[in-house]
Parts: C-alpha cells; structure tokens; sequence
C-alpha cells in the first residue's frame, strides 16, 4: 500500500511538471513531495491522538522543506506541490484528489474559534503562486486561482479567480483549461466600454447621414469613406493585448480629404516601441480605401499624467 501511495505521487509528479526528467530525481529533488510523506505519518499521529509528536513531526517537516502543514490538515491523493517554499496549510483545511499547489500559497484561517475555519479545496483545482485562501469557504472542482489572488469567497466549480479580493474572471461552468489561460478582467471591461463608446460613434454617424441640409451629401461621401478606412484599420492589431487598434481607442480621429486621409494615432508615448510597426501597417491597410493616394499619420503624445490632470480643474492646492 505505502509503495503503492509513492508510485502514484511520483506519477503525479511526471504529469504536471514537465521539469521532472527522472524518478531519482523526483524522489530526491522534490521538497514538496517529501512534505507531503512527512504530512502522511504526522496526521496519522494527529488521528491517532498523539498529537505532540505530531506537531513535532510536521516541524521537522517545515525546517527541511519549507512547507508547513498542520498535522490536523486533510490532504487528497495525487496532490502535488510544485517548488513549495511558503505553503502554509491550516489545521481544518481539506484538499482533494488531483489538485496543483504552487509556491507561497496559503490555506488560512479567519477565526478564533476551535472551529472549521479553513478553507476546502475539490478536486483538480490550480492555485498559483502567492495565492491566498481564507475562511471556511469552498474552491469547485476544476477552479483555478491566480497568483497572488486573495479568495475570501466561495469559488464555483470551473471558475477562474484573479485580483485583491477575488474577482470571477472565467465562466463558471465548462471544461478545465490550462493553468496559464488566466484572463485578465480590467481587460475585459476596458473593452466593453470601448465597444460601448464605438456603437455610440456609429449611431452618432448615422444621424449626420441623415441631415436634410446642402452640405449632407458631401457630409455623407466623407463618412461613408471615413468608415471605411474605419472597418480595414481593423484588421490592425495591437500585440501587446491582441486587441485591434480601433476598438482599443488608439484612433482618435479620421479625416478625410478628397485622395488624403489623416488619422490622429494616440499613444501614451512617442518613444513607443510599436510606433513604427503601428505606422506601417496603417498606411499599408488604408491605401487604395475609397481612392485614397496619401496617409498622413500624427502621433498624438496623451500619457497619464495625474499633475496636469488636478491643474486643468485648478484643484492642486485642495489635495
């Protein structure tokens, strides 16, 4: 039974840790997987009412390894803890069959009580590095919490979990992804507004088509052209977040001019190092749109900058 309890770890091991490249390395390079044989005979101690002993044992434990887990503790099968240094599991945590522990993490307590008061993790969940987990609270089967994410919630089966609290940042329901898919939810709503404010522009261009005045029809041939150059900037994606340039809000302004278009790019720097990929790719989209022979392109320098944010309202001496 005990070999056959060290065969599965050393498995488990090879199936989620790629750097693992051999059994003796394993058994004798792998501070987590001797935690969790030291955490074995101490909570059989604990169970057995030996419980000085015990704690003495999982001390020893703590000095070698790094990982301090209480003897009291409930931890599954095929669990593996991947670096390890700083793991802290509390005395009524419970950790199901096939979960993955990453560095710094911590299974706490938020009472004062001899009560449950940590935290209980299902099946197959991922928690990253740093990652927090406080209170009697629950993490579903196949949830995965990012790193240094504080969880004080109850987390659903499949969720993904990021930020300082918390926040659901995947769906609730599904298959189990990747531990790296961690998506970013700042992302997200950024994008949604972003979404938001371009619908507004194309109501709002759309009542300008509609105008019944002398100067609509050539009103209209300049926004059905703007729109077009509008639609191929598009297909411009920006790297760094895989969002396209328009509806990131890079563009600030088309205008165009018989076979001339200018487009106002902003960028919270000229020094941006994708300037000039940026660049390239605008006017290579854009030629030829509505027999457009010439792109002027201007980078506008807007960066964040909180100073002259408070002087333009002339609050400064207020804060």
């Amino acid at each position: 039974m005990v070999f056959d309890y060290i065969r599965e770890d050393i498995r488990a091991i090879f199936s989620k840790d790629p750097a693992a490249r051999s059994t003796v390395e394993v058994l004798f390079c792998y501070p987590g997987l001797h935690a969790l044989w030291f955490h074995r005979r101490s909570h059989w101690l604990w169970i057995h009412d030996v419980k000085f002993w015990a704690r003495f044992l999982s001390h020893i434990s703590r000095f070698l390894t790094g990982i301090e887990i209480h003897p009291g503790a409930v931890i599954g099968r095929r669990v593996v803890i991947d670096h390890g240094m700083g793991i802290v599991i509390g005395e009524t945590a419970e950790v199901g069959n096939d979960v993955l522990i990453y560095m710094g993490v911590v299974l706490g307590g938020t009472a004062l009580e001899n009560v449950k008061r940590h935290p209980t993790v299902d099946d197959d969940v991922v928690i990253g590095s740093g990652a927090i987990v406080l209170g009697p609270i629950r993490v579903g089967k196949g949830a995965k919490v990012g790193a240094g994410a504080v969880v004080i919630r109850s987390v659903p089966p499949g969720a993904t979990v990021v930020g300082v609290p918390g926040r659901i940042a995947g769906p609730e329901c599904g298959p189990v992804e990747k531990p790296e898919a961690m998506p970013d939810p700042m992302l997200r709503v950024v994008s949604r507004l972003l979404d938001r404010q371009n619908r507004l522009e194309d109501r709002l261009r759309q009542m300008e088509l509609s105008l019944p005045t002398p100067e609509a029809e050539t009103l209209r041939e300049s926004v059905v052209c703007e729109t077009e150059v509008r639609e191929v900037l598009k297909d411009v994606i920006d790297p760094e977040v895989g969002i396209d340039i328009v509806d990131l809000g890079l563009i600030k302004e088309i205008r165009v001019q018989g076979k001339k278009v200018h487009i106002d790019l902003i960028l919270t720097s000229k020094a941006c190092p994708l300037v000039d990929h940026l660049s390239e790719q605008i006017r290579r989209k854009v030629l030829g749109v509505c027999g457009i022979e010439e792109v002027e392109l201007t980078i506008l320098d807007e960066p964040w900058n909180w100073d002259r944010f408070v002087k333009q309202r002339g609050i400064l001496k207020e804060i």
